[in-house]
């Protein structure tokens, strides 16, 4: 897994290549955490990202949780089928902000 960022005016956007997973989603996990510190919004593009485990869920859970505990926001953009269907399942399609 690889993340690149941009930032702008008070945002952070997060592009994350590759499969997030038990080994990857730590790294995610910190950056959604690092960029909370930079911005009050944080856009994740999961454009290239095929796979997500239950700890990947777990990652973008925490970074939910951030957003609301600092009054900012956390969007998911880009998010290909196999993904939104795990997020379907688990009932994150209704946590999460997905566009």
């Amino acid at each position: 897994m690889t993340i690149a960022e941009t930032r702008r005016e008070g945002m952070v956007q997060l592009d994350v290549e590759g499969r997030v997973d038990t080994n990857t989603s730590p790294e995610l996990q910190k950056r959604i955490l690092q960029a909370f510190q930079k911005g009050s919004t944080v856009i994740l593009n999961l454009e290239a990202v095929d796979y997500i485990s239950s700890s990947g869920l777990r990652a973008l859970l925490i970074g939910q949780k951030t957003a609301s505990s600092k009054g900012g926001s956390m969007k998911l953009m880009h998010v290909r089928d196999s993904v939104r269907k795990v997020f379907d399942m688990t009932g994150f399609s209704q946590m999460l902000t997905i566009e």
